[in-house]
């Protein structure tokens, strides 16, 4: 049941966006979606049965165990549902943000993330284009981090929900003007904030690593509030990788194994 209410989520507010991209994009994109798409979605398919066949569902079980055990720091206290919910809801996020940081500045798993960075448009699909292994490794660290903890089950279930909606939100090829944009910023990640991250000037790349909330950012002195270039025209993706033709789907599964290139 925790799959199909996820992926029923994900899958309607994917649909959602690709529609609003459809009618009112941000950027004029110059790669074709029969270029891109194929190797983002089947990335995320090939992603879906690894974890449906392997560690899916570890997060909410981990939690369901935790909470049996009274294992974790929450439950050793009498906190409210509500109180133990916004909690670990709240927790996960920053852990999450952490890990993303982590995973531009070790080499070793910049090698797996940068797959989600060689993607030379920005759409909804970018939100779902990562290496396997990243997806495996993620899991292994937000179940340490739920058993340590004690996070409540449900805020599991809302964190997983939230953190692909907001993803698909912000990696969407949206816009809103600057005054909506802006008092946006100030609660959730908006696209235009989070397209900065996608650029290809490193301080930009290096910045806004935020998913669902902005204040981590704000708060960790990692925001970055204007791109260098227009964000309709702003170049996205690595300057090490700048071929379409160099990023297919086997090339990508392959490329963490290669040498790093940083230039």
């Amino acid at each position: 049941m925790e799959n199909l209410i996820r992926l029923s989520a994900a899958l309607g507010i994917f649909g959602i966006m690709i529609c609003w991209e459809y009618l009112k994009p941000k950027r004029h994109t110059s790669i074709s979606r029969k270029q891109r798409w194929p190797i983002n979605l089947g990335l995320a398919a090939f992603n879906m049965l690894l974890m449906r066949f392997t560690v899916g569902s570890l997060a909410y079980l981990s939690a369901i165990t935790a909470k049996q055990h009274s294992w974790g720091l929450l439950n050793q206290f009498s906190l409210s549902e509500w109180l133990a919910i916004f909690i670990s809801w709240l927790a996960l996020d920053f852990a999450i943000y952490g890990q993303h940081i982590a995973l531009h500045k070790w080499p070793l798993l910049w090698r797996l993330h940068q797959i989600h960075h060689t993607d030379l448009e920005f759409d909804a699909t970018t939100a779902v284009r990562f290496h396997p292994l990243e997806i495996v490794l993620s899991m292994v660290y937000k179940v340490i981090c739920i058993i340590i903890l004690g996070a409540h089950p449900l805020a599991v279930i809302a964190f997983e929900i939230i953190l692909n909606g907001t993803a698909t939100f912000n990696h969407s090829n949206i816009g809103f003007s600057e005054k909506t944009d802006k008092l946006l910023r100030w609660l959730i990640i908006t696209p235009d904030m989070h397209r900065i991250h996608h650029s290809t000037l490193p301080a930009e790349t290096n910045s806004n690593y935020g998913f669902s909330i902005s204040c981590w950012d704000r708060m960790c002195k990692t925001y970055t509030a204007k791109s260098q270039h227009a964000q309709s025209t702003m170049p996205i993706g690595l300057n090490a990788f700048r071929k379409p033709t160099d990023l297919g789907f086997m090339r990508l599964l392959l490329l963490p194994f290669k040498p790093l290139r940083r230039d």
